[in-house]
């Protein structure tokens, strides 16, 4: 099997693109010290980056917002967030909504 040379320069590109935004502030980083109040900041980061995630999901359709009466989607992440802070378990929470969304879109 031959490898053409622009398709190996394509996938060699591709590798640098994701490994260099991933290693160069991990080196960066380890020769700083970080005060406390950043490190305190980046705590949040997880958080604020899987509600933007979440939100953009349950509350935007085509680029508009979404009619919060018809959004199956919201109806169906109210009991997997319960599920979520009750229990605290993954597997849980995900079976919750998947079901719940398959519920509501089989009546809907």
């Amino acid at each position: 099997m031959e490898v053409r040379p622009d398709i190996f320069l394509i996938i060699l590109g591709a590798a640098l693109v994701t490994f260099i935004p991933r290693v160069l502030p991990l080196i960066l980083l380890s020769r700083i010290t970080i005060p406390a109040w950043g490190m305190r900041w980046l705590n949040y980061m997880p958080i604020a980056v899987m509600s933007a995630l979440v939100a953009q999901e349950l509350f935007i359709d085509g680029g508009q917002f979404s009619a919060l009466n018809t959004n199956v989607e919201l109806i169906a992440a109210l009991p997997a967030f319960w599920v979520a802070i009750k229990t605290r378990s993954l597997l849980g929470t995900v079976l919750t909504g998947v079901l719940a969304l398959m519920l509501l879109r089989l009546l809907f």
